[in-house]
């Protein structure tokens, strides 16, 4: 039996194919960048036949590139940007429409129509979400009100709903297979993680005929094999999964306490909370971590909007770096003691304020300040929002953490990963191997197809290339956040003030 695995890694501003080994080894990397469109402000939106061709184009160039036929795949995995909505018709495999990106804040009106309505803690209780233009629902009801005929043509039963994953799983078999997984399906506000099912009282909520839906199977499942042609032999598509939840797959946390945060443009951070549904008092979300063998391991979440980008921000700009790798030299020789707080709410806060009015601002800046005083301050404020996420996730009652598993762009930065640690007061676990959320994917197919046969095996692939543990004392760390917490303070009632 091959013992390779494809994964597609489909991202919000690029694709990516990768192919690992049975072990969990990279064996080569292809990745194609896609446009961004900006139709008016606040609307993000993708070319769906972009997601689909440099999703096509990174696998033929990855088998390409390594010689390897895809007769010796033995699975393709997916990943995915989730929340991303598109809408297509049934028989030409036409979209009516570009793709609505989980950006994209054009419903910002309905969801607050609905909040006013009262529908906040009914939609809570069945999805875990909130009502934000975040998820897919009022999108999905926007192209169906706006793109002329759409309504009439759903009800008809000629058109079909999907998050990218579906899409993707679409025309990688020709039209064969209308499905997703149930991590993608729980972050459309339209189906119930409790049941897991798709929710009629939501379907009616947002007007969505049903006949438009995906069949929600396992993470790791039979979604149909790629038609032939198309890489030069019929691949087994086997195990699927939204980003996130990938990444908390690959990061082996299977028991129920264990976290991932993942670092790129932003944060998320999510916990295996098992087969409880945690449902959030301090707005967080709800999730499905992921669903094997029809049993569900539910997770809580957090996301903050500005990690990287905070950095991306320094650089340019304000030009006080001209590479990120400065960052850790800069940050080391400032120290953290210098009471310069960068809080970077420029495009609001996320979890757990969710406060869009607030404005980002540097404060406690003095005649000593300087560049390395402003660019350690930007990487201080991703520990402190990071503890902001740990915070309410303990006072919603998950167990007391004892390490965190990081991954993404930023983990490089020893002096970044070291300061986290020292903050949230846990060891902070780096992997060996950082392509966690695609390895995730591949993890999910090949325990469908029988390279992998358990959990406990999977959890043997899972190895730390270095471990931080906490050297500053518990004392100190506690002063420093609650400067931090002042200066989030501060800001968000100069937002109320002029607002």
């Amino acid at each position: 039996m091959s013992q390779y695995l494809l994964v597609i890694d489909q991202g919000t501003t690029s694709t990516r194919a990768v192919i690992f080994t049975a072990g969990g080894e990279v064996v080569s990397i292809a990745q194609r960048e896609f446009a961004q469109h900006f139709p008016r402000d606040g609307w993000v939106e993708h070319d769906p036949d972009d997601l689909w061709q440099t999703s096509l184009q990174c696998c033929r160039q990855v088998l390409a590139q390594t010689g390897i036929g895809a007769d010796r795949i033995a699975a393709l995995g997916i990943t995915n940007q989730r929340e991303t909505t598109l809408v297509w018709d049934r028989h030409t495999g036409e979209p009516i429409a570009r793709a609505i990106v989980w950006q994209d804040r054009r419903t910002a009106d309905h969801c607050q129509e609905l909040l006013a309505a009262g529908w906040s803690s009914h939609v809570q209780d069945k999805t875990g979400l909130l009502l934000d233009p975040y998820f897919s629902a009022t999108k999905l009801h926007w192209l169906l009100d706006q793109v002329p005929g759409a309504r009439r043509r759903a009800e008809a039963g000629e058109l079909l709903f999907g998050t990218v994953d579906t899409w993707l799983i679409w025309n990688l078999t020709g039209g064969r297979v209308h499905a997703t997984d149930a991590t993608n399906a729980s972050r459309t506000l339209l189906f119930n993680i409790h049941s897991q099912q798709w929710d009629d009282d939501l379907l009616a909520l947002f007007a969505v005929p049903k006949a438009m839906l995906p069949r929600v199977l396992d993470s790791a499942a039979p979604f149909g094999d790629t038609v032939a042609g198309l890489l030069g032999h019929a691949i087994p598509i086997a195990g699927v999964a939204g980003d996130q939840q990938a990444a908390l797959f690959g990061q082996a946390c299977f028991a129920p306490g264990m976290v991932k945060s993942t670092y790129g443009t932003g944060c998320f951070m999510v916990v295996n909370t098992g087969a409880t549904a945690i449902q959030s008092t301090n707005r967080l979300l709800t999730t499905v971590a992921y669903r094997l063998g029809g049993e569900v391991t539910y997770g809580l979440e957090g996301s903050i909007f500005m990690a990287g980008a905070t950095i991306q921000w320094l650089r340019d700009g304000l030009r006080l770096i001209d590479h990120a790798g400065e960052s850790l030299e800069l940050a080391a020789s400032a120290g953290v003691h210098h009471a310069v707080y960068l809080v970077p709410a420029f495009t609001g806060l996320g979890a757990p304020h969710w406060d869009p009015k607030a404005r980002g601002a540097i404060v406690g800046l003095t005649r000593d300040t300087g560049i390395a005083e402003i660019v350690s301050a930007g990487l201080q404020s991703v520990a402190y929002q990071t503890r902001d996420l740990l915070t309410a996730m303990l006072a919603d009652g998950v167990e007391g953490l004892a390490t965190l598993r990081v991954d993404g762009g930023m983990v490089v930065n020893d002096w970044l990963v070291q300061f986290l640690s020292d903050m949230l007061g846990v060891e902070v676990d780096r992997p060996a191997v950082t392509e966690t959320t695609a390895l995730g994917a591949a993890m999910l197919a090949g325990l469908q197809v029988g390279i992998y046969s358990s959990l406990a095996e999977l959890r043997e692939l899972w190895q730390p290339e270095r471990r931080f543990t906490p050297v500053m004392d518990a004392a100190v760390a506690d002063n420093l956040y609650q400067g931090w917490l002042r200066a989030v303070a501060g800001i968000r009632q100069i937002a109320e003030a002029i607002d």
